[in-house]
């Protein structure tokens, strides 16, 4: 029997003490970019992955898998220093929370795969891992995605926000309508050191269908102007 399974986990973090505000990261005046995109179909041997770390704005990110079986995939990876150059839609991401609405990102990545591994008996195995880095400006937020199917259907969207002009700053996300016969899990968190600790693990081994939104975000409210502690005293 299918098991459904719908998990949403929203973190929000709204800081009334703004001296602990991060503030938003300033987009590089000479800006970087990438963009990858592929149609792939066939039967054989898949090893794929991508990583991008960038440490102006504060982003780690690690795509991989690997399997020998059937594969259709329509993949996407957009990555932009300069978020006003990549803008897409996300689900669940307007202003009430519903519906789709166009974003100012700094990372975008979709991927729409259909794998079956039962005829070579060889499973789909691979994993993601997105982090908003806390010691280069970040948020210190992470999610991983790990699995290991013999078949699946997946749509997944991942999508990263930190620098001044995105319109989702200091948010780390993953939206994934996943179907499929294997192991398939998540890790999730949040640190920030002696106050908040945020953790999130699922995983699932058997026959499923799963709907799942994981969403970290920060708002940017910038530091105040604050006198010096010892202004006015002889120390």
């Amino acid at each position: 029997m299918k098991g459904v399974v719908v998990v949403t986990l929203i973190a929000a973090v709204l800081f009334c003490g703004l001296a602990v505000a991060n503030p938003p990261i300033q987009e590089p005046k000479q800006y970087e970019q990438f963009c990858e995109h592929q149609l792939v179909s066939g039967t054989g041997y898949v090893d794929t992955a991508v990583s991008i770390v960038d440490k102006k704005i504060a982003l780690e990110y690690y795509d991989m898998m690997s399997g020998n079986g059937d594969l259709e995939m329509d993949s996407t990876h957009v990555y932009s220093q300069e978020p006003d150059k990549l803008k897409r839609d996300l689900p669940n991401c307007s202003e009430n929370g519903t519906g789709v609405t166009e974003k100012a990102l700094n990372l975008f990545e979709n991927t729409k795969l259909t794998y079956d591994g039962s005829v070579t008996k060889t499973p789909l195995s691979g994993g993601k891992f997105i982090n908003s880095k806390r010691f280069y400006g970040g948020i210190d937020a992470q999610v991983q995605e790990m699995f290991s199917v013999n078949q699946m259907e997946k749509d997944q969207t991942t999508y990263f926000g930190s620098t001044n002009n995105s319109s989702i700053t200091h948010t780390v996300g993953l939206n994934t309508l996943n179907s499929f016969n294997g192991t398939w899990g998540t890790d999730a968190s949040m640190h920030k050191i002696f106050y908040k600790d945020i953790k999130s693990h699922e995983m699932f081994s058997g026959d499923f269908e799963i709907q799942k939104e994981i969403k970290f975000h920060e708002a940017p409210i910038p530091d105040e102007d604050t006198k010096c502690p010892c202004e006015g005293v002889d120390c």
